[in-house]
């Protein structure tokens, strides 16, 4: 059992409970004021910024917990308040979830993404709980008059053995309220959880299955209008000329118009991407008639010249350079070809690898390459924006929405605290809905046109308008010596516009010699984050080649890993490796036992493949079969070492899902260009896995360790390319370096 230590004034504890009209109100926001009993003070400190919200609990014993950050999917809306849950010691059955608007104020970094969530909300929600269940405690130990020592809380219920009193919570939320905030509070001991670690479902199942509105574009307003817009046609186009004589004579149609939703000479920030900052508009009373009116705009465009605009990426401020010029898969590819054989920038060199090459008795040689990928969120970009002289009112799904609050503010001269933002369920994320210029575009079109509005972007203009998971290149040299034994490493990673470079992840620390190099090429096309940015092709660019020189070495391809990862814990080179070598080498362990590695089966083809990242560790067995000369992904066996998993049922979907989206980018994943034009603007063209194409068994294993919790929404897609392609390898004999797979001929009749 753990204590944690508390301040907070009585001013700011009573401001906060008088909320609770009546019952008992915990702010989450005077977690701010918390510190660990042991341990590094700014740790904390980056958690509680993580997470706000508030517990509140009613006369009748209702518990209310508001959830602050959006939920896209990743069941942190049932998750977190599980922690609380626990700590509060409640019956879940009690328990009522709620959405938050965004309240900077109150709240603070009200976002998702990094697989963040519930790593850095875990020791403070748990706080947030056993802090609430105290001040309970010494309200009944007040109204009975007895020492709280003697008294016990269960389900929501205090109780005093030795007398017989009980009594809910609700009968003493008032009395609660009105008590000291304690010092320091007690957590429970991980053996007595009985919410946390195990399976519950999402709280909003019901509303899911049922067609309640939750999303963005289930959002509706009395008066409300619906816009589109029209972005050029090509990255390196802008506009030149409009003609909408025709289009503003259609029925229904109410303005065309064109907005910049960013303007020159602001600082862009962070996730402040965007090619096509200005645009064309156009407002109507249904979205049917407002794309019969797009399609008769008249518009000519023209190439821009090369600009550039200041960016302060979280206090790091840096000029970016946008090129001129309409780019091409094949211009593309040879520029990263060209840069790869140029010089480079030096990330991490140990040893003397020059010297372990020019020795080697083996040099194995392989690069890698991966196109953009499109998001394709299900739900397509969409905000709603009703915006006054006095204030601005919007509501949709966003990944960051108080960043994305200060560039409204930033954009339309109206402070924050004149901006209302209502975060709506996200219908597909990671990494999406981090750019929010639909918001800004959003509230443009509303305070040109003095009315409440809806702007939906259709799939084709979601699908061509940018923030594509980059392009990447990645060669790889291993040195092997005459006992086969790897005793040089070089990796040099780049890519458009940036290289997915992590110079201290493994091997990093396991190979004596070692060099870690990048380079990139500018672009006019927009990238962003994509599931485990940059992870999810490092990992299948390294995870293929060890394969490859685990066979060079005339070894398992488990063994190898295991080897280097021994080498690692034991006598680790360098003394800045991300990854724990023992945690690493357990999940390897767990998959080979539990997928039965070194079995065959007749016509069964089976690949590995490990990684870690976000925090966290994931291995994968997968095995497949060729049909009619194409792949079928069978089985995957999966082992996960994430700490305490919260939720097995959102663990298990979450594993899942990164499974399958991981097999159908890996076999399909591609978006090509011609003259910077997207090729594939729909799903007719831009090929997704289809549900009979999703293994038929995912069996997924998580490493016991009662740590705390990290990522999981990410790490599991990262090794499930080279889990792919090692298995191809197994099945037709050829190795595949380039993605997708399935465009390198993998049919074998």
């Amino acid at each position: 059992m753990s204590t944690r230590k508390i301040k907070i004034d009585r001013r700011s504890f009573l401001k906060s409970s008088a909320l609770a009209g009546g019952g008992l109100m915990i702010s989450f926001s005077w977690l701010a004021s918390c510190t660990p009993e042991s341990g590094p003070t700014e740790i904390f400190q980056e958690a509680w910024q993580t997470l706000n919200g508030y517990i509140k609990i009613a006369s009748n014993g209702r518990i209310t917990i508001m959830s602050p950050n959006p939920e896209g999917g990743q069941n942190v809306k049932t998750s977190m308040p599980m922690i609380v849950a626990e700590e509060l010691d409640v019956d879940w059955q009690d328990v009522s979830v709620e959405q938050a608007p965004l309240d900077t104020a109150l709240y603070s970094r009200q976002f998702i993404g990094g697989s963040q969530a519930i790593r850095q909300g875990w020791k403070n929600l748990r706080t947030a709980g056993a802090t609430a269940r105290h001040m309970l405690l010494q309200a009944a130990a007040t109204s009975w008059n007895l020492p709280i020592a003697e008294l016990t809380t269960d389900k929501g219920i205090i109780s005093h053995p030795a007398s017989g009193k009980t009594a809910g919570y609700g009968e003493m939320a008032s009395l609660a309220a009105s008590q000291p905030v304690p010092t320091d509070v007690r957590l429970k001991d991980i053996t007595d959880f009985s919410i946390v670690s195990t399976s519950r479902k999402n709280v909003d199942a019901e509303k899911i299955v049922t067609g309640k509105p939750l999303f963005g574009l289930d959002y509706q307003r009395e008066g409300m209008r619906i816009a589109m817009i029209v972005h050029p046609p090509a990255f390196g186009l802008k506009l030149k000329s409009l003609d909408d004589t025709q289009a503003r004579s259609m029925p229904g149609i109410l303005d065309v118009f064109t907005i910049q939703n960013m303007l020159d000479d602001y600082e862009r920030q962070y996730f402040d991407n965007c090619t096509f900052t200005e645009v064309v508009a156009i407002v109507g009373n249904s979205t049917w008639e407002v794309m019969n009116a797009k399609k008769a705009l008249k518009i000519e465009w023209e190439r821009f010249s090369a600009y550039s605009f200041s960016r302060n990426a979280f206090g790091n401020q840096s000029t970016v350079t946008v090129p001129t010029g309409l780019e091409s898969t094949e211009l593309q590819m040879q520029k990263m070809a060209e840069a790869a054989s140029g010089s480079a920038t030096i990330l991490r060199k140990d040893g003397d690898p020059e010297k372990a090459f020019a020795n080697a008795a083996n040099v194995i040689e392989r690069t890698y390459t991966a196109p953009f990928l499109a998001h394709n969120c299900m739900e397509t970009m969409n905000f709603f924006a009703h915006v006054t002289d006095e204030k601005a009112e919007l509501a949709g799904p966003l990944q960051k929405a108080e960043l994305t609050e200060q560039a409204l503010a930033a954009r339309l001269g109206m402070s924050v605290e004149k901006i209302d933002i209502q975060m709506t369920r996200l219908g597909g994320g990671y990494g999406r809905r981090s750019y929010a210029h639909w918001a800004l575009e959003a509230a443009l079109i509303s305070q040109k046109v003095n009315a409440p509005v809806k702007l939906v972007y259709t799939r084709e203009d979601d699908m061509t308008s940018g923030i594509y998971r980059p392009m990447y290149h990645a060669r790889y040299r291993a040195a092997l010596d005459k006992e086969n034994k790897l005793i040089g490493f070089h990796v040099k990673t780049g890519g458009i516009p940036e290289s997915p470079s992590y110079p201290n992840r493994f091997p990093a620390g396991a190979v004596e010699n070692y060099l870690a190099e990048d380079w990139s090429v500018s672009s006019n096309v927009t990238v962003g984050s994509f599931r485990a940015p940059r992870s999810n092709f490092l990992a299948a660019a390294e995870q293929s080649f060890l394969d490859e020189v685990a066979e060079a070495a005339g070894k398992d391809p488990i063994g190898f890993r295991l080897e280097l990862l021994e080498r690692a814990a034991g006598d680790p080179v360098g003394e800045n490796n991300d990854y724990e070598a023992d945690r690493y080498a357990e999940v390897l362990r767990l998959v080979r036992e539990k997928s039965n590695w070194g079995e065959t089966q007749p016509g069964i083809y089976r690949g590995v493949s490990a990684y870690f990242c976000h925090n966290s560790y994931a291995a994968h067995v997968l095995d497949l079969k060729m049909v009619n000369g194409l792949p079928k992904v069978e089985k995957v066996t999966t082992a996960i070492d994430c700490g305490i998993v919260v939720n097995p049922d959102a663990a298990n979907n979450l594993t899942e899902g990164a499974i399958v989206d991981g097999i159908g980018n890996a076999f399909y994943g591609e978006m090509t260009m011609k003259n910077g034009a997207c090729d594939k603007d729909n799903f007719d063209r831009y090929r997704m896995i289809r549900m009979k194409e999703a293994p038929r068994s995912i069996d997924v294993h998580y490493v016991k360790n009662n740590l705390d919790p990290t990522g999981l929404g990410e790490p599991a897609f990262p090794p499930v390319f080279a889990a792919v392609a090692n298995a191809l390898y197994q099945a037709t004999g050829k190795r595949y370096y380039n993605q997708p797979f399935l465009g390198e001929g993998v049919r074998l009749g």
